[in-house]
């Protein structure tokens, strides 16, 4: 580490165990636990509350799935499981150490992939935060190996608003850095970001000092569902393009809607979004407040929340992120792996330092480790 800037991944990921809601839930929710299947069809199924999740039918090898070559992960025919896309690092810390120390990666936030296809679903305040808990103790454990390289999320579901502060409050007592929280309507009961009935839990995250973020989710129901076309493989890339949107709408509603006015020291995250579209949106948004002035409930101007309260994450495949940062300003950009993820690849580190290399080494250190940790309050790890 000595010889390079210290490299934090702001977005990796676990591959939980099938048995992770069975064996950290509270016992009076195990009966409903998330759990992974072999239905009467012969096919492999994730049941949340006893439902099964379409989007995934014989599709979970596809939730991990660096390790394998997309187009079998992508094949539904029911020959690959769950754990044929999950390599060790997926699910072992140590493993995981060694991932990252071969990558040349010294910290990594870390979130769920199972725990992102389940919100939509539940519409039970008090199963949800049991799922949230069951989650976040599970990710706690898993990052005791090694506290320091290893920082815990806390998966916290707003359709339980009052759950949600109590169950923040105890992630953070356990050791979790920061929120990430469903981008979409469904997963707080089809109410906004705003909404009076979420004041005390923006209260909770700036009291506690945990930066919220926004994450891709899978969804059975889609918030912007494909449009009709002539072969089902053009829906898929739509669909899987798509993701983001989810993301960067809930980002426009928090600079939109008041939320960051009212809870100046609240900090937010855009995540696998990507980077380069942040200086036009921003524009785009200054522009129409300027006209809507009058009729908004902010005081400020979108870019002036941004650049109070915020930072986006980087894709090492982004081609033209340089010169963004360098528009936008090098103190507003992390960067992540999506480790394990089909969509991510081996050799990252190389190709976002390849990417950053017309900035100043000032700059490239900031977005490759130094922004993370001023923005999460990390300590770095010794040695």
């Amino acid at each position: 580490m000595a010889d390079r800037p210290l490299t934090v991944d702001a977005d990796g990921h676990v591959l939980e165990p099938r048995d992770t809601w069975v064996d950290y839930i509270d016992p009076d929710f195990r009966d409903r636990a998330i759990r992974i299947v072999i239905d009467r069809r012969g096919d492999e199924v994730l049941l949340v509350d006893g439902r099964p999740v379409e989007a995934m039918r014989n599709g979970l090898a596809g939730l991990g799935g660096i390790n394998l070559d997309p187009a079998e992960a992508l094949d539904r025919s029911g020959k690959l499981r769950y754990e044929d896309g999950c390599p060790p690092g997926g699910y072992d810390p140590a493993a995981r150490l060694a991932v990252m120390d071969e990558e040349g990666i010294d910290v990594a936030l870390l979130y769920p992939t199972i725990g992102i296809c389940w919100e939509g679903l539940v519409t039970d305040p008090a199963l949800a935060t049991a799922y949230s808990r069951a989650y976040n103790r599970y990710i706690v454990d898993f990052c005791a190996h090694d506290r320091r390289r290893l920082v815990p999320v806390a998966h916290i579901s707003l359709i339980d608003e009052d759950g949600a502060v109590d169950e923040v409050v105890r992630a953070r007592e356990a050791g979790c850095a920061a929120v990430y929280l469903s981008p979409d309507l469904p997963a707080r009961a089809g109410r906004g970001l705003s909404d009076p009935a979420f004041e005390r839990f923006w209260s909770a995250l700036e009291d506690l000092d945990m930066p919220v973020g926004f994450h891709v989710i899978v969804r059975d129901a889609p918030a912007f569902p494909p449009p009709k076309m002539e072969r089902a493989e053009g829906r898929s890339l739509f669909a899987f393009a798509f993701l983001a949107i989810d993301v960067m709408a809930a980002f426009t509603e928090m600079l939109a809607s008041g939320v960051l006015e009212r809870h100046p020291r609240l900090r937010c995250t855009v995540l696998e979004s990507g980077a380069t579209w942040i200086a036009a949106w921003l524009d785009r948004m200054d522009h129409k407040f300027e006209v809507m002035r009058t009729i908004t409930p902010t005081s400020l101007k979108p870019s002036e929340y941004f650049f109070r309260q915020c930072i986006v994450s980087a894709d090492p495949d982004e081609t033209v992120i340089a010169p963004i940062i360098e528009a936008v300003g090098s103190d507003y950009f992390v960067w992540a792996s999506d480790y394990p993820h089909i969509d991510a690849s081996f050799g990252v580190v190389g190709e976002i330092r390849s990417r950053l290399k017309p900035l100043s080494d000032e700059d490239q250190a900031k977005v490759l480790g130094g922004n993370a940790l001023r923005f999460y309050g990390l300590e770095p790890p010794r040695g």
